[in-house]
């Protein structure tokens, strides 16, 4: 009897746990597999000067680069950094000694055995940083020798010639400075002007939400190269990080220092429509597989301009040597950067909560329950208070088939300023037919993570009509959310092709009014546009309605279009290509 008890045990304890073990591991292996923009980052909670009163997340500029096969990301003013292996999952690091506390769009670089570092201060001198050992942190400092650059680039080419790029003004162009390395970085004291907006040919180039301000000139910064078979790509963002339209456009040349060439499918990297808007400010690193990827911000922008999350996207050279930016459903769920032969693409999983019946246990003014079904990242529910047990539960009004979900929790009167310690969000999330009977598909109520924007694929595929959120802790004194989105596949019809798609190109050719006749089964519409047929690298989500003013455009470059039309099922077969002069 001892020994059949002893056995009984021996399994009990050894097998039993490797069991779950696998069990975790196979949904840790399917949430790494796939991503969903914003990156959902433990993101610092932001100190500037000049809005001491107003508390609020957020990561911008983000400086990503490989260093001995992993990844490492700098951040604005976020106290550290974050370390990644496969460009999905980060961890933050704390630096054993850290120079910049305050550190503003930040450059980092891989050279030789060491990463350098450098952030941006528009009134003092600068240090570059380097150690041999980023997981530790423990950086070293060359004095300062640089001054007064914002939004620096360090560059070193194949040669070991260094330069830094700079930039970051209404005013001034990206310019450039050689260094001497066997100098401790001493710059050149030539300064190079490189290249400056032209927003009289360039309509994205233009200030304000969908370049709508024809008064104050755009802001260009920013820059970051990338050497690519020989050729470089200046990349720059404009017009304003707060903007939907916040982009990255690209300029290329065959040297470091020019002369430069403007690229005709700009921006490169531009996501004005959907639930988190811009693709602005960022950087371009080449992850697993040898696949290029761009990480850029993403605008909030509700308790202050500069509240930004970070996104990322699947990157491309074609055979003309342009250098584009998939952002083609950039919020919705895409293959992750270790699916190598994926190629970042669009998993096809749907949205199936867009504007979906929405109840909850409370909610406090004008911040109502179906608020975070409507996939505008400003608006958000707010409940009575911050207790466990509060709730939302979203009708998807048939059986779906869901596959992730996204919470992004927002902050509302939060009173939390720098780099917290022991954050953490908990939740469970239920599905049922009936809402009698409810199972249990996310279980987060022992989680010790930060997670703001929290991205979840389901271990086990199955159908439901309801979801319901169940919170159990936020690190916040408020309980917020600006969007609960389920994605998956609907049990009903694919929306019928797009007709009467019309194109009207403005005597101010920067612009061109789009129409067509709206589809009662389409949640939205993707209008794709480029420089050829075969180049339809730029694409708007619109949801809900049928037209686009589209003020991106370059002055006499003749452009390609098409529309799709989709909805919680699927997407529709695109309308004809049509060239407008």
């Amino acid at each position: 009897m001892n020994i059949v008890k002893n056995r009984f045990l021996w399994v009990f304890c050894c097998l039993i746990p490797k069991l779950l073990f696998l069990n975790t591991s196979y949904a840790q292996t399917l949430a790494q597999s796939t991503y969903c923009n914003p990156i959902n980052l433990d993101y610092t909670y932001m100190i500037y000067n000049s809005h001491q009163d107003k508390s609020y997340r957020s990561g911008a500029d983000p400086a990503v680069v490989e260093f001995r096969g992993e990844y490492y990301m700098f951040v604005t003013r976020s106290m550290g950094y974050w370390h990644s292996t496969d460009l999905t999952n980060w961890t933050f690091i704390e630096p054993e000694k850290w120079y910049f506390e305050g550190s503003n769009a930040p450059t980092a670089h891989n050279y030789k055995d060491s990463v350098l570092y450098v952030s941006g201060n528009p009134s003092g001198s600068m240090s570059v940083l380097y150690t041999d050992n980023p997981k530790k942190g423990d950086w070293k400092a060359v004095p300062g020798i640089i001054n007064n650059l914002q939004d620096p680039h360090i560059f070193i080419d194949d040669d070991d010639q260094a330069y830094v790029f700079w930039g970051s003004s209404n005013k001034y162009p990206i310019r450039a400075k050689k260094l001497d390395m066997k100098k401790r970085f001493r710059p050149s004291e030539e300064t190079y002007e490189l290249f400056n907006l032209d927003m009289e040919k360039h309509g994205w180039e233009r200030f304000g939400e969908n370049h709508a301000d024809t008064v104050l000139g755009g802001y260009m910064e920013g820059p970051w190269l990338t050497k690519h078979k020989g050729k470089y790509y200046m990349q720059y963002a404009a017009p304003g990080t707060e903007f939907n339209v916040y982009a990255d456009g690209v300029y290329m040349s065959d040297d470091p220092l020019g002369p430069y060439e403007y690229a005709p499918n700009n921006p490169v990297s531009y996501k004005p429509g959907g639930f988190m808007n811009g693709a602005g400010h960022g950087s371009t690193v080449i992850g697993p597989g040898n696949s290029y990827w761009h990480f850029g911000s993403n605008a909030v922008s509700v308790n202050v301009n500069w509240e930004r999350r970070i996104a990322m996207f699947p990157t491309f050279f074609d055979k003309d040597d342009l250098m584009y930016v998939d952002t083609y459903f950039g919020d919705y769920p895409h293959f992750s950067p270790s699916e190598t032969s994926k190629n970042g693409e669009f998993t096809g999983w749907m949205l199936l909560s867009l504007n979906k019946p929405v109840i909850a246990s409370s909610f406090v003014g004008d911040h109502k329950p179906e608020q975070v079904t409507d996939e505008n990242v400003k608006s958000f529910w707010l409940a009575e208070n911050e207790n466990k047990g509060q709730w939302l539960e979203i009708d998807l009004m048939a059986p779906s088939t869901i596959k992730a979900i996204q919470i992004n929790y927002h902050d509302h009167e939060s009173n939390m300023y720098g780099r917290l310690p022991g954050l953490f969000h908990r939740y469970k999330l239920y599905g049922s037919n009936d809402r009698k009977n409810w199972e249990v598909i996310v279980n987060k109520e022992k989680s010790f993570k930060d997670t703001p924007n929290d991205y979840v694929v389901l271990s086990e595929e199955k159908k439901y009509r309801y979801v319901k959120y169940e919170n159990i802790h936020v690190p916040t004194p408020n309980l917020a959310i600006s969007g609960l989105r389920i994605f998956g596949i609907g049990s009903g019809k694919l929306p019928s092709s797009v007709k009467d798609f019309q194109i009207e190109r403005e005597l101010d050719d920067r612009d061109a009014f789009i129409s067509w006749k709206r589809d009662s089964t389409a949640q939205g519409y993707n209008i794709l546009w480029g420089i050829a047929p075969d180049k339809l690298y730029n694409s708007w989500m619109v949801y809900g309605d049928n037209e686009l003013d589209l003020k991106s455009l370059t002055k006499d470059q003749i452009y390609y279009f098409t529309i799709e039309a989709f909805n919680e099922n699927g997407v529709s077969e695109r309308s004809d290509i049509i060239k407008v002069n």
